[in-house]
């Protein structure tokens, strides 16, 4: 499967399984909404999330992003994502602590949230 493919597969998992059980949310208390691990990147160790945003430009070539291994449903065994790479792109006028762009290429890339 080729990057682009991959996240393409991992952004719509992140939509469809947005609020599945998998992750957790960081809440201690247990009751708080749970987060999928689908569409998690990670890049200089923040996690960044898919967005609907738009209306963004791509700017130069940070490095490499890893694609988190995901399985939100076990006992299905279409849908487990194993972890990948793809390229990590600044956002014109966004600190990359904020938010980045992921993809084989800039002009094919997705808009990714920190994830807090």
């Amino acid at each position: 499967m080729t990057t682009a493919r991959l996240v393409m597969t991992v952004a719509t998992l992140a939509v469809v399984l947005g609020g599945s059980s998998g992750c957790s949310s960081g809440d201690p208390s247990g009751g708080g909404a749970a987060v999928s691990c689908a569409g998690v990147v990670t890049f200089e160790s923040r996690d960044y999330l898919p967005t609907e945003k738009t209306g963004f430009t791509v700017g130069e070539r940070l490095g490499t992003a890893t694609i988190a291994e995901c399985d939100d449903t076990p006992g299905d065994p279409g849908v487990a994502i194993a972890e990948g790479t793809t390229g990590a792109y600044a956002i014109d006028g966004v600190d990359p602590a904020e938010a980045i762009a992921v993809g084989d290429s800039p002009g094919g890339a997705t808009l990714m949230d920190i994830l807090r």
